[in-house]
């Protein structure tokens, strides 16, 4: 399955995609709706735990994020953006705390497909079974996506990760607002596009910082490409083309820069002051010019 198929696809993108998937694994369909409606509703559960609390991550560096924007006055009027911000970082704070998530494609990145999809349908007044179809689609292109490269930070940086994400968030997005499968693959292919280079750099090696915060940002991303790719905007370049250049990209970049925690913010001094806690060291057995943290 590449891209390109997929864009010239006969509508709905997903009805195509589903049909390829039978016929590899010889599913019936109506398995795979009930498998998807299940995820759905991990994703939501998981979403609905997140805004309720404020428990603490193990190291203490995020778990009051999505409730403290949830409770928050909507100063800009604009609740889309606050909703889809807040069910992205619920999701991923409940990773940071050990809760049940959907990794979509991975637990890093798990925020971005339910606060964009899930936060536009509820926004909307949408219902989850309306959802059913464009996870389907969200699946394809992220296995499109995996067949050209690799789904992971410490193979290609956070740009596999979270670009993948916002990549089948777009397209997801696009095709419940009611775009064609051209549509959804160039939403995709912009939100991929624009993810190009981004570095994979948790402090201490722990799915907290910056990735909380980030799933806020890229599904907002997400939600832009979909808008965009729905007043007919197009990805300049082709689609298929845009996933080699993100795998180039990821290959060229150095090893500091791939989840390793050896470079990036993972290596300021307060990155290195949370590390040698959670490690059990004393400030003074880490690198020069690290500040000292309380315990969580």
């Amino acid at each position: 399955m590449t891209l390109e198929e997929l864009m010239n696809a006969p509508a709905p993108a997903s009805g195509w995609v589903l049909a390829q998937d039978c016929a590899e694994t010889g599913l019936d369909p109506r398995e795979i709706r009930t498998e998807m409606a299940r995820r759905i509703g991990e994703m939501r559960a998981s979403i609905e735990r997140g805004l309720k609390t404020e428990v603490k991550s193990i190291t203490g560096m995020v778990g009051w994020n999505a409730k403290g924007l949830w409770d928050a006055p909507d100063v800009l009027g604009a609740p889309l953006l606050r909703r889809v911000q807040a069910y992205a970082m619920a999701v991923n704070e409940e990773n940071a705390r050990m809760g049940r998530i959907v990794a979509a494609p991975t637990a890093g990145s798990a925020g971005t497909i339910p606060g964009a999809l899930i936060g536009v349908a509820d926004h909307l007044g949408l219902s989850d079974e309306r959802l059913v179809d464009p996870m389907i689609l969200a699946a394809g292109v992220g296995k499109a996506i995996s067949k050209r490269m690799f789904i992971s930070g410490a193979a290609g940086g956070c740009q596999a990760e979270i670009g993948s994400s916002a990549a089948m968030a777009a397209a997801a997005v696009t095709e419940l607002l009611g775009g064609p499968p051209r549509a959804c693959v160039h939403a995709a292919s912009l939100a991929l596009m624009n993810t190009i280079g981004l570095v994979c750099d948790p402090v201490g090696g722990y799915v907290e910082v910056p990735c909380v915060s980030r799933n806020a940002f890229f599904a907002v991303h997400a939600v832009s490409a979909a808008q965009l790719a729905l007043a007919q905007l197009e990805s300049f370049i082709p689609p298929d083309e845009v996933v080699t250049a993100m795998a180039q990209v990821g290959r060229l970049m150095p090893a500091e820069l791939r989840e390793t925690a050896e470079g990036g913010l993972a290596q300021t001094p307060t990155g290195l002051a949370v590390t040698a806690r959670m490690e059990g060291r004393q400030e003074a057995e880490g690198a020069q010019g690290m500040i000292e943290l309380p315990m969580a």
